[in-house]
């Protein structure tokens, strides 16, 4: 296990990894299909669910944001349970710019269900839903019986909303180098509670949250001011079959940081009575919320492989 200071000569850290990580995609990676696959094994366990099977995939990887905060304009939720980011990756043709690729279950990012401080009691009050008709009224009678029985707690999880028009998008060279957006993330946040409804959002795939991650230095619009990411420390996780070196990149204690991005509102809550619970929740929340008004940390470990190394590792 070799192991590389995020101290010390940034470029020729950079250019050691971005070296490293070339070694480990072979010219052939493009449009090669792999055989069966047998259950992976040992640093590969991660990489189960890389779609190395799909033309053009030419990277697996795996991300495990571990901690951090994600904040819309005056809510703050603290990411104290692991997110799971992964799947393939596919170069763009720009430098060392990939497309990332859905994970063969489809869980490209893990259904983390986060607690948003506050629960309900901090985002809806009974008497604020307004009205004197029926539906008014049957709203107000539904949130007061689900006080009653204390289910007042809401919990964030937020969802990829990629597609090909807005893709996400992973840039080694940037990440790497700790200068622009090294990873781009479509998400829709969803909120959930039973007076919230199965169907309460904020960000949708027209719409959405757009993260540009760095693990540099931001620089947002005002009020917010300059935050700075960390690369981690690079570690080349290595493991031997028989004659055979596979290693897996890895980058531990990386934080990926945004402050400028924006939030539009809140789309579904409350089911048939969103147009009760939606403008509630955007008073409470400040939505929408402009960019330079909201934060995200992501602080955890992300690991890199050739695809060709999973396919090889097999064998």
């Amino acid at each position: 296990m070799r192991k590389y200071s995020g101290k010390g000569n940034k470029r020729s850290r950079r250019r050691t990894i971005l070296v490293a990580l070339a070694l480990m995609v072979p010219l052939t990676a493009l449009g090669v299909a792999a055989p069966a696959q047998a259950e992976l094994t040992g640093i590969f366990k991660v990489f189960a669910q890389c779609p190395t099977s799909t033309p053009g995939v030419e990277l697996c990887t795996y991300a495990q944001t571990t901690s951090g905060q994600f904040t819309i304009g005056t809510t703050t939720v603290p990411i104290n349970k692991t997110i799971t980011l992964q799947g393939g990756a596919i170069p763009t043709g720009h430098g060392a710019e990939y497309f990332l690729y859905p994970a063969k279950n489809g869980e490209s990012l893990s259904k983390t269900e986060l607690n948003v401080p506050g629960g309900l009691t901090d985002l809806v009050n009974c008497t604020e839903i307004k009205g004197n008709g029926f539906l008014e009224f049957l709203e107000r009678e539904t949130c007061k019986a689900i006080f009653e029985n204390k289910t007042t707690g809401v919990t964030a999880t937020t969802e990829l909303v990629a597609n090909e028009h807005n893709p996400a998008l992973l840039n080694l060279e940037a990440l790497l180098g700790s200068t622009g957006t090294g990873l781009t993330l479509p998400l829709r946040v969803h909120l959930k509670n039973p007076l919230l409804g199965s169907g309460c959002y904020i960000g949708s795939e027209s719409s959405p949250i757009e993260l540009h991650l760095t693990d540099g230095t931001t620089s947002p619009p005002p009020p917010n001011k300059p935050i700075k990411g960390s690369p981690g420390e690079f570690i080349e996780e290595e493991e031997t079959r028989g004659e055979k070196v596979f290693v897996v990149a890895a980058l531990h204690e990386n934080s990926l940081v945004d402050n400028s991005y924006s939030a539009p509102v809140a789309e579904g809550c409350g089911g048939s009575f969103s147009f009760l619970i939606d403008p509630i929740l955007d008073a409470k929340l400040a939505l929408p919320s402009a960019a330079g008004h909201n934060t995200a940390i992501l602080t955890g470990t992300t690991r890199l492989v050739a695809a060709e190394e999973v396919i090889a590792s097999e064998k």
